[in-house]
């Protein structure tokens, strides 16, 4: 993919002329950070123009971190590559629509305020606006026993301010890490602005019907008390055991074994269940066995996802133990048996079917205990009727964990709020999966994971939680002359009125006295998922509610880069808002990050303990060395977390400072440098020149193809040839050795050289290339624009690049002469005789006094060889001075 410039590219400011350098006696890079960034913010460097055309903008939908802790070296890494593709594209001439959000709301916050502040939230409690929080983070760990209850509003109040003071802390280090975010364009996931345009969205989907209720089977966290949607489960490993227990028919007495690892759900049996081609059961069909202890008649059923060589091949339907058992209920409309409540217990009470004495008897023995201690209970009364036969088998399986979550998730029957998402749906299914296709990935093989977890949906998108910080569903119902509400006829408010908190504020046609009395209304409490606000980054970063022509004219958003392990969530949910409410993608171009690895190759993550804070390593390496190491992996390429790497960002850093200040110092003394092309006129000036442009058109194309690294990588090869080869070779030209017209070729070509090396590497480190910037040019380099190689082109008068490859090959074969012979680089050599590949002669011989001159060999002779490779022939050093 070649760089294409933008449809209409706002009008850079040309390339002013240079001014006279004035050049620190000591360049260093401690203080860049600090005096560059209060220099942008003065300046407004990176402010958006609002008023930009849309074919002017390139949009960036960049992620709102959770402020619920702080930032490790995965954001860095991350967030580098963002702000790489924004500076590139600010100076490619795109008016470039970089904010940033905080995803503050959710159940990160809520855990992180109520361990900071020593409280937990009682909806029951009335609000106290004097109330003083008896802890203010200077408590190391609070039992949950110990935390004082706080009514919802205060508790929410905490939330608000602790965001508040984790978000300067982040924007702080996200300002020394030198983003070029325009700080004007942020939000909130909590906001005014956030909460009204989820709730229109919300009031969106209720509208077209793709929001519904669903009196449902949940997957449910027993420690949060809130339900779970599917993008947020994981399966982790826990220890189990298979127990082998008798059903017996009911009509021959016969035992049906069924092997379990829950005997604890016993009482929630609705059915017994095999392979409709499992022979060993097929006379079972139809006929009903009694469950053990609890003596309750369930039919024996055929269904596909039965597994015949899964324990006995016959399991137990419980409702509800897993999501296969919600499958089987379904489809064979199955009745419902709970047992287990909101707090992960077993009810008091027995659940529906187990009225008869036996059952009774039994359930009272588990009743109000966990799952574990009823688990023990069970086994013992099994052991003691005899129908648990053998020992139990102990097994490693799978178990559902909510990703936030310590225990395992049980599904209990709650109603909840859904938004369509083609889990049910095929049609719309098909229809996100061509998306999906419509939609650029960066790197290309991401769209699989895409595509497999939308084939994979089971169901539609769970996006109400049972929460106190987060966005209200803008919802309330009527209540019927008995006071109980009717759920199939909510009551909306009107799109003026967002954003509204239905537990304080009144729908439309009601009034504060009727709230929660018959006749009158009631509030949804339940609060979204925190998706459900994130997949509106692009409406929320837009103004979508309270400007809609800012979003108009950034929307869809060019880019949304992200990490690989949230395209099923953040990415999808974000892909189906927009297709429902906009029929459109919400952005064009999907940028994914790979992972963070530590030195044992693991995915570094808070979970596991194995994250590096950033502001260290920011502090002693500086930002540019470790946005170099950022830079140094592509898109969607685990990296290794390496200081050795940012060791070598440093030295590159210092190097382009030591090294512009040297050049400066060669091409002009008080006088601004002159970089008029038609002053090259050596054969080795017109070389570099071109060596350059092909590298600015190079790096160029990578960029606008999303490959920083291979962009970096051209740049800094170069550069260091540059340093290496090119300024040894004419820095005794340009000193007059030549004559004024040589001297004045490689001046020129020495400026032309700098001016376009600082700005291919600006997006990468943007504190040194701006440092040496302001030596010599007015304004900042970053809003300078994009060098695409046509000045140096011009300087190079139609050359090719070999006469400088053949000479820097030449210099690097006498260099080897003075190192193997062990003196110093400044030693002269008397003669020498280089063998040079014949098709690099005529470059070499272009190039032969600087090279002489470079090598300080008073009689060189330059050689045609049939071999691939320099060679000197002959080296006779100087004899030292003699210094007597």
């Amino acid at each position: 993919m070649s760089h294409q410039p933008p449809d209409s590219p706002r009008p850079n400011k040309p390339l002013e002329a240079p001014r006279a350098p004035q050049v620190p006696e000591r360049p260093a890079l401690e203080g860049l950070e600090e005096r560059w960034d209060a220099r942008w913010r003065d300046d407004q460097t990176y402010k958006f123009d609002v008023n930009a055309q849309r074919d002017q903008v390139y949009s960036i939908d960049t992620p709102p971190p959770t402020v619920s802790g702080s930032l490790h070296v995965g954001h860095v890494f991350s967030y580098t590559h963002t702000d790489i593709v924004a500076r590139f594209q600010r100076m490619a001439g795109r008016e470039v629509f970089y904010p940033m959000g905080w995803d503050d709301n959710g159940l990160p916050t809520e855990r992180r305020v109520q361990n900071y502040y020593g409280v937990r939230c009682d909806p029951s409690l009335a609000y106290d606006p004097s109330f003083i929080p008896p802890h203010d983070g200077d408590a190391k760990s609070i039992r949950a026993a110990d935390q004082v209850p706080v009514s919802r509003r205060n508790f929410v109040e905490l939330c608000e301010r602790l965001s508040t003071e984790d978000e300067k802390q982040f924007e702080a280090l996200w300002r020394y890490l030198g983003l070029s975010v325009d700080w004007s364009q942020t939000y909130q996931t909590i906001d005014s602005e956030s909460r009204a345009t989820s709730q229109r969205a919300f009031l969106g989907n209720l509208e077209r019907g793709e929001a519904y209720q669903a009196e449902a089977p949940t997957l449910w966290d027993v420690t949060f008390r809130t339900a779970v949607a599917q993008a947020e489960m994981e399966d982790r490993e826990v220890p189990g055991a298979y127990h082998r227990v008798a059903f017996h028919s009911v009509a021959t007495g016969e035992p049906v074994f069924i092997e379990t690892t829950r005997p604890e759900l016993l009482p929630s049996c609705v059915a017994l269940v095999a392979h409709p081609d499992d022979s060993r059961y097929a006379p079972l069909f139809g006929t009903t066995v009694l469950t053990p202890l609890f003596g309750v008649e369930v039919p024996v059923v055929a269904h596909r996802l039965a597994e015949p060589d899964k324990g006995s091949g016959i399991a137990m339907i419980c409702t509800f133990g897993d999501v296969t058992d919600v499958t089987w209920w379904r489809e064979l409309r199955l009745p419902t048996r709970a047992a287990i409540g909101w707090d992960g217990r077993f009810a008091a009470s027995a659940p529906a079917g187990l009225e008869s004495p036996q059952a009774s008897a039994a359930y009272a023995e588990i009743a109000g205990k966990t799952p574990f201690s009823a688990r023990q209970r069970i086994v013992e009364m099994l052991t003691e009727s005899g129908e648990i036969v053998g020992q139990p088998k102990p097994i490693t399986h799978p178990v559902k964990f909510f990703e936030k979550g310590d225990k395992p998730l049980e599904i209990v029957t709650t109603r909840q709020w859904y938004i369509s998402n083609g889990g049910v749906d095929p049609t719309l299914r098909q229809a996100l999966l061509a998306r999906g296709k419509e939609l650029t990935w960066y790197p290309d093989f991401m769209r699989v994971r895409y595509e497999n977890w939308v084939e994979g949906l089971q169901s539609d998108w769970l996006v109400s939680r049972q929460r106190y910080f987060g966005v209200p569903f803008p919802i309330w119902y009527p209540l019927d002359g008995e006071g109980a509400p009717d759920y199939a006829h909510p009551l909306t408010p009107d799109l003026a009125q967002l954003p509204v908190d239905p537990s304080t504020d009144i729908p439309p046609g009601f009034s504060a006295d009727q709230r929660d009395v018959p006749g009158g209304f009631t509030a949804e409490l339940d609060v979204m998922d925190t998706w459900a606000t994130s997949s509106l980054t692009p409406e929320i970063a837009g103004r979508w509610y309270s400007n809609p022509d800012l979003l108009a004219r950034v929307f869809p958003m060019d880019l949304r880069p992200q990490a690989q392990d949230i395209i099923r969530t953040w990415l999808f949910a974000t892909v189906v808002r927009a297709h429902l409410q906009f029929d459109s993608l919400p952005f064009k171009v999907a940028a994914i990050s790979g992972f963070i690895l530590d030195p044992d190759r693991k995915k570094m993550s808070k979970s596991r303990g194995n994250v590096v804070t950033p502001m260290g390593l920011l502090a002693s390496h500086g930002s540019d060395a470790v946005r170099y190491w950022a830079a140094s992996a592509r898109l969607g390429t685990d990296a290794e977390f390496s200081e050795g790497q940012m060791k070598i960002g440093r030295r590159l850093a210092i190097k382009l400072l030591n090294a512009s200040k040297f050049a400066l110092g060669f091409i002009a003394d008080d006088a601004a440098p002159s970089l008029d092309p038609e002053d090259v006129t050596e054969p080795l000036d017109r070389a570099m020149l071109c060596a350059l442009a092909e590298v600015a058109e190079r790096a160029g194309s990578a960029l606008a193809a999303y490959d920083h690294t291979k962009a970096l990588e051209l740049t800094e090869t170069f550069f260091w040839t540059f340093c290496d080869d090119y300024i040894e070779l004419v820095k005794d030209r340009v000193n007059g050795r030549a004559g004024e017209q040589g001297a004045a070729s490689a001046k020129t070509a020495l400026g032309l050289a700098l001016e376009t090396i600082g700005r291919l590497f600006a997006p990468f480190l943007p504190f040194a290339t701006e440092e040496v910037w302001s030596w010599w040019h007015s304004g900042s380099v970053h809003l300078a624009p994009w060098p695409d190689g046509a000045a140096p082109r011009a300087g190079a008068h139609g050359a090719s690049r070999d006469t400088l490859d053949a000479a820097g090959q030449v210099l690097t074969a006498l260099r080897k002469v003075k190192s193997q012979a062990k003196v110093s680089m400044r030693a002269d050599i008397e003669r020498a005789e280089v063998a040079v590949p014949a098709a690099s002669l005529s470059a070499a011989e272009a190039a032969h006094s600087d090279i002489a001159a470079a090598g300080r060999t008073h009689q060189l002779t330059l050689t045609a060889s049939q071999a691939d490779t320099v060679e000197v022939v002959e080296a006779v050093l100087a004899p030292p001075p003699d210094r007597s």
